[in-house]
């Protein structure tokens, strides 16, 4: 098994944790566009199906089973950008750069 290997007991160890999430949004000359916060507890978890967190608010949000992306993070308070909010001693942090894909 690599190092990156999302495999059950990595989706099971997710489960019911705290993550607090950055993605940063480029364009196809790889320019910033724009960057999203957000923090939610996970509620489902699986290599095939990736990872669902539910916020705040209810809203869900899927992201990608790719296991190196879930760091443990640090005791603490961490504030979003975009909202001024407060997320206090999430479980893990995971950050995401996004790219369109190329046209042909």
């Amino acid at each position: 098994m690599s190092d990156d290997e999302f495999d059950e007991a990595f989706a099971a160890q997710l489960m019911g944790t705290h993550v607090l999430v950055g993605i940063t949004h480029f364009n196809l000359a790889g320019d910033f566009e724009s960057r999203e916060q957000f923090h939610g507890r996970v509620v489902r978890a699986s290599r095939g199906e990736g990872v669902t967190l539910v916020d705040g608010n209810g809203g869900e949000h899927w992201l990608p089973p790719h296991r190196d992306s879930y760091v443990p993070a640090d005791p603490g308070e961490y504030r979003l950008r975009s909202t001024g909010e407060v997320v206090t001693d999430p479980d893990y942090l995971c950050t995401w750069d996004v790219y369109p894909p190329e046209r042909h």
